[in-house]
């Protein structure tokens, strides 16, 4: 969630159950500093070091790292005609990056000269997340983004039943997992996430090819369900092999979102017999 993006008391979709009122447009802008050093690196250059970052929240998006000019490396910024204008904070300059024989268009922009409202973004840079090929978190390695202050994980043991089904276009129907001692994961502004340990699964589950990452849980892999019927189902279940420290009590456990198939059938999640 965080503070400007879903349920968040910045946001657009901001709870009503408070005590207070906030003035100002609905489209809402937060810096804060960073705290720790940061790096980017580009065919094994630093492009981005800096240890006077900022993190700047804006409504429905996630923060963006922020950094003095004078942390880019200016030799291997090139110019740009790309211009873009966003009413809250100005009009974006870019430049590109060149390193060796590689180009990245359009990877840094900068508000020369930000709107009234916004004026502390001047002489601040940001760069493209996917415009590096690594981003260290002091001397750690991160991927998707930056961790959010405003975001955390918790990991719970549970005794609550959990039953994972798929049911077919026609209606047949297949449990696939079934457990009385899941592990919950909330993170902020998500659904929880029902974990559930390899011996709860009732199908055979086979390595897939898909890999997604997460600033707080790590890499996941995937798995097909093969069903008894001789039918799959794609991606099905993922994993945290090597799950980041805060997550690490998901280490061998499987979760599934439900959802609807592209084939007409459904995966539901059910928890204490109600839908997750």
């Amino acid at each position: 969630m965080g503070l400007t993006r879903s349920g968040g008391p910045l946001s657009p979709y901001a709870p009503t159950t408070v005590n207070y009122a906030l003035d100002g447009p609905a489209h809402k802008l937060l810096m804060h500093p960073f705290p720790r050093r940061v790096r980017a690196v580009l065919g094994g250059h630093t492009v981005l070091d800096t240890r006077n970052g900022f993190l700047v929240h804006e409504s429905n998006l996630l923060p963006v790292l922020y950094v003095p000019e004078a942390d880019l490396d200016a030799s291997v910024l090139t110019g740009s005609a790309h211009t873009t204008h966003c009413p809250f904070k100005g009009d974006a300059a870019y430049r590109s990056l060149r390193v060796g024989d590689r180009t990245v268009v359009d990877a840094v922009w900068h508000y020369p000269e930000p709107v009234p409202a916004a004026d502390w973004l001047r002489g601040l840079a940001a760069l493209r997340w996917d415009a590096a090929d690594a981003w260290y978190d002091e001397d750690e390695q991160v991927f998707a983004h930056l961790t959010d202050p405003y975001t955390r994980i918790d990991v719970r043991p549970t005794g609550r039943h959990v039953v994972v089904a798929h049911t077919t276009a026609d209606g047949v129907r297949t449990v696939l997992a079934e457990s009385g001692r899941p592990f919950v994961l909330s993170e902020t502004g998500l659904p929880n996430r029902w974990y559930l340990p390899r011996s709860d699964i009732a199908v055979d589950l086979t390595p897939a090819e898909g890999r997604t990452r997460c600033p707080y849980k790590g890499e996941a892999a995937y798995e097909h369900a093969e069903l008894p019927s001789g039918g799959r189902i794609a991606d099905a279940f993922w994993h945290y092999p090597r799950p980041l420290p805060e997550s690490s009590r998901i280490t061998g456990l499987r979760s599934t979102a439900g959802g609807r198939r592209d084939d007409g059938s459904e995966v539901t999640v059910t928890v204490d017999g109600e839908p997750a």
